[in-house]
């Protein structure tokens, strides 16, 4: 099993310093105080045995929860003062995104880094900033219910995934999509380009045709992994992404956590992998997402769990639909997906979160057995990606130092 330490970028405070200081995202000094307990995560991740570090990417967020503003620009710092461990995005959000600028920013950090990072992407879901930054393609934050929102935001995202793999992994190209083309204006081509002679002579064969007309371009650097970097897409909750995923190469994190439904989407990634030529055993090229927590007695885990990533579903991912993803075959009823019907706050409870495994809560040996239960996808897999949610910024840091020790003391040695 492979593990991943998944942290939000937060800048560190209570709710009454949050309230005293706001914004305090903008506050240099707690700004500089995050990245201080970022830089020391990443080390001591490194030294623990996680083999990669992630975050995610968002923007506006003057609260200072998830302030994962220039993800790539923070994996460049991080990577400079560890050995090993790899980085990833969870995930770069593309309806946001120049889909060749990605490319590229990947591109240059996977030859500075030697390769030592995943690209991961998704789709969005915060209107707040999705609906600004994407403007070029008129998405704005996907709510996850299937509605024409919805769909146009994946149609955009799907479309500039195929943008990134051609810039990766093609010499000269053009492209001719729905909501992006290559060159601009497509069929026209570009036709000032002075210095025709020069690329037909030293550019990549193709790019310019013999009226001297910009008709594909190369972009550069390719990656230093070869044909690219390894992909993953979170936090997966719906089948149509576990298809898609599962069809394009992509590790998906998934969210779900009851687990027949995780297993169940396990073995439709399985399945339709193996349509696309994939073949593979049940739970290889799977992420499973969970969050942590260790106490010398379960009370003492669960108090964690509850002031830490349960208060963030509580509060913030609550209204985002999150809880969603922690349904049980006995919401149908009264919940019904058709009409949609999403769980109430009333269910929005720490007994749920525990209950359909998502929130895992004990002492080492009560985690243990958590793991090598979700490990086995009841009883006939080999989950092969392990990512823990971890709450920094929630705890004082005495407290995340020893939560990461007891991980690597007790979790990682065991399904290594």
């Amino acid at each position: 099993m492979k593990f991943m330490l998944f942290v939000l970028p937060t800048v560190p405070g209570t709710l009454d310093d949050r309230k005293r200081l706001r914004p305090i995202a903008r506050n240099n000094e707690r700004y500089q105080q995050m990245l201080e307990e970022l830089r020391k995560l990443a080390i001591f991740a490194d030294e623990a045995g996680f083999d990669v570090f992630a975050t995610t990417e968002h923007h506006f967020h003057s609260e200072g929860y998830e302030t994962s503003v220039a993800p790539l620009l923070l994996y460049a710092d991080l990577a400079a003062r560890t050995k090993r461990i790899k980085f990833s995005p969870l995930g770069l959000v593309l309806p946001s995104w120049d889909p060749i600028r990605a490319a590229e920013e990947l591109a240059v950090l996977d030859h500075l880094t030697k390769g030592r990072i995943y690209a991961g992407f998704a789709r969005g879901y915060q209107d707040r900033w999705v609906n600004v930054l994407g403007q070029q393609y008129h998405v704005t934050g996907a709510p996850m219910d299937g509605s024409s929102i919805d769909n146009h935001n994946r149609k955009v995202y799907e479309e500039n995934v195929k943008v990134i793999k051609k810039a990766w992994t093609e010499e000269a190209w053009d492209y001719d999509g729905e909501y992006y083309k290559v060159p601009y204006p497509y069929k026209e081509g570009i036709r000032r380009w002075p210095v025709a002679d020069w690329t037909r002579s030293y550019g990549a064969p193709g790019e310019i045709d013999d009226a001297g007309v910009v008709r594909k371009i190369c972009v550069v650097p390719k990656p230093y992994q070869l044909p690219h970097p390894p992909m993953f897409q979170p936090f997966s909750v719906s089948e149509t992404t576990i298809r898609y995923t599962a069809q394009s190469g992509i590790v998906p994190w998934i969210l779900v956590a009851n687990p027949p439904d995780f297993q169940r989407l396990c073995h439709v990634y399985q399945d339709v992998a193996a349509t696309a030529g994939r073949k593979l055993r049940l739970g290889e090229s799977v992420g499973a997402f969970r969050a942590v927590h260790f106490g010398n007695t379960e009370a003492e885990a669960v108090a964690l769990l509850r002031d830490t990533n349960y208060a963030g579903f509580q509060n913030y991912f609550g209204g985002f639909g999150f809880w969603e993803a922690f349904r049980t075959a006995e919401d149908a009823a009264k919940y019904p997906l058709d009409p949609y019907t999403p769980l109430p706050p009333s269910e929005w409870t720490i007994d749920r979160m525990r209950r359909v495994k998502y929130g895992l809560a004990g002492t080492a040996d009560q985690i243990k057995t958590e793991i090598e239960s979700l490990r086995t996808i009841g009883g006939d897999g080999d989950l092969e990606w392990f990512g823990w949610f971890f709450d920094q910024g929630f705890m004082p840091w005495e407290e995340e130092v020893r939560q990461i020790e007891l991980f690597a003391k007790h979790i990682i040695p065991t399904f290594r």
